[in-house]
């Protein structure tokens, strides 16, 4: 495939992408000027662009969406990576596996809201709480995708390394989680996207403070309809972002599959 054609098809592509998000934005204009819909409920797109102005100088908005992407960060690694460790003793150790697995398999049907009560019992209200909110929206699908990654890894690789007398760590290192990379770059997206999301949930539940959960909170406690637009708009250009940040990264990684291929 040549460079012209490979960009015009991606032209292509962004356009179609484009499409539906442009003929909502359309509708939505239409639909409060015309009064169509009662602007206070659906503001229009001038009032939610000088709102965003008027954040951005007067109000912080970027601290705002830092202290949110703090949270993120912050409880999307934890849980990522007491989620790989977690799976790995899981699916190495068959004791564990007979031990743990089946209380896993029920804790992980419960929904991630109901665990708020707990936590907000045992970590209080404040930025703890919230990291450990989100840090378990991660935990799960990593845990999950990196257990049957590694419970696949191939049994003539397993063969080897017992011809070869590996120590445990290098069975680990150099077998297991070689072969499990592609599930767990899978996991560990999907912990990034429901991270995102239950970071707007910690901020909305538990105590309100600074973030894009509380400007959320103002903007529906001030009936401020427009204020409210601009964190959902927020919410969804970042997590948008975030997806294809993952989705880079995880093609980047994975990329000697397409060589072996």
């Amino acid at each position: 495939m040549t460079l012209a054609t490979f960009q015009s098809r991606r032209a292509v592509k962004i356009r179609r992408g484009l499409t539906l998000p442009v003929l909502l934005l359309v509708l939505w204009e239409v639909s409060s000027r015309s009064g169509l819909v009662d602007a206070r409920f659906l503001p229009s797109l001038e009032e939610v662009f000088f709102t965003v102005k008027r954040e951005l100088i007067d109000n912080n908005l970027i601290g705002e969406l830092g202290f949110s992407l703090f949270r993120n960060v912050a409880g999307f690694l934890i849980g990522s990576v007491i989620g790989i460790l977690f799976a790995t003793l899981l699916a190495l150790s068959r004791t564990a596996d007979a031990l743990i697995t089946p209380t896993f398999n029920g804790l992980k049907q419960i929904s991630l809201l109901a665990w708020i009560p707990l936590i907000s019992i045992w970590f209080g209200f404040g930025e703890q709480a919230k990291i450990v909110f989100v840090a378990i929206a991660a935990f799960i699908p990593v845990v999950l995708n990196t257990y049957e990654g590694m419970r696949n890894a191939p049994r003539d690789l397993i063969e080897v390394g017992h011809a070869l007398q590996f120590t445990p760590l290098q069975r680990i290192t150099r077998i297991f989680l070689p072969s499990a990379l592609p599930a767990i770059a899978t996991g560990v997206h999907l912990g990034l996207i429901y991270s995102w999301l239950a970071t707007v949930g910690a901020e909305y539940f538990l105590a309100v403070g600074p973030g894009v959960g509380g400007l959320i909170i103002a903007g529906r406690e001030r009936f401020d309809m427009a204020l409210v637009m601009v964190g959902v708009i927020i919410l969804g250009v970042v997590g948008f972002i975030l997806n294809r940040l993952a989705a880079t990264v995880e093609s980047y990684l994975l990329r000697w599959r397409v060589n072996v291929h």
